[in-house]
């Protein structure tokens, strides 16, 4: 059976990245994009560039779009409502989840069928074995266009049917992410400061990184059961240390923001009695 043709709008990076691994796996693929001239290299390798959008939703049941926010996919798709009725709009745009979910209520009140997701890795992976891409809305909707959607490679996984499910899981994950790059820069930073080039800290710094697997299934263990013993380190001990990172940054001069968020989190936390129990107490404070 030959596989099911795909229509990609907007052509970016991560688009032209998706608009590859669908020709990579056989799919006909349809292009288009707001700005001409995105599409060479992609016509080479066998996509069908169409000349408006419409014309492009026209030439394929499911339909991604793939653009810089959630106010470009209106844009894009709010004037070709008659065209996209019927068919399968899947969403791979970052955003928040509530931007998933107005947009699958504009999409279901004009019969479009809405899927939602996130692409969590960067573009050069995309059609690689370490490609993840999370998926919500209905079941039959994501099982229809499973094969197809799969075509992207790694991981492809439905996460329910909250269109804002898989915007719940991007913006928590890349809050891990860039909060954790965050401190790797700001490490250099202040080893570089010392006289420590970044370099020679990595090696020390992929270690340290190397304990988090363990720290986040029991802290995930701890804040799902409301159970915060402190094993080998309190929040009190974690409060101290983390003044020992504030006060060389500032010796040196070196921007302390981060650090100085988490340490006034942690301090919140001894106000509010939690010094003798583990440091993921502290998400109590973080709920409101």
């Amino acid at each position: 059976m030959s596989a099911s043709p795909v229509t990609v709008l907007g052509l970016g990076p991560m688009g032209r990245a998706l608009a590859s691994a669908f020709l990579a796996a056989g799919h006909p693929t349809t292009v288009w994009n707001r700005t001409p001239g995105r599409a060479e290299g992609l016509v080479e390798n066998g996509a069908v560039e169409a000349a408006t959008a419409a014309e492009a939703i026209a030439a394929s049941e499911l339909v991604v779009v793939c653009v810089l926010d959630y106010h470009a996919v209106r844009a894009v798709t709010g004037p070709h409502t008659a065209a996209l009725k019927g068919r399968t709009l899947a969403n791979l745009t970052a955003g928040t989840p509530d931007d998933a979910r107005v947009t699958a209520e504009w999409a279901a009140s004009h019969g479009i069928g809405y899927l939602d997701g996130a692409i969590m890795v960067p573009t050069y992976l995309v059609g690689g074995p370490s490609t993840l891409v999370l998926h919500s809305g209905p079941a039959d909707l994501y099982e229809r266009h499973r094969a197809t959607l799969q075509a992207v490679g790694g991981t492809c996984a439905h996460l329910g049917t909250d269109p804002g499910r898989a915007g719940a899981h991007d913006v928590a994950l890349l809050d891990i992410f860039w909060t954790a790059l965050t401190g790797v820069v700001h490490a250099f930073a202040l080893a570089g400061a010392e006289g420590v080039s970044p370099r020679d800290l990595a090696p020390y710094a992929k270690g340290v990184a190397g304990l988090l697997p363990d720290v986040i299934d029991a802290f995930a263990q701890q804040v799902d059961t409301g159970s915060y013993p402190a094993g080998g380190s309190n929040l009190r001990s974690a409060a101290v240390i983390m003044s020992h990172v504030l006060d060389a940054s500032r010796s040196r001069g070196i921007d302390s923001t981060v650090i100085s968020a988490a340490h006034e989190i942690a301090e919140r936390g001894m106000t509010a009695g939690y010094g003798d129990a583990s440091y993921a107490h502290v998400a109590e404070l973080l709920r409101g």
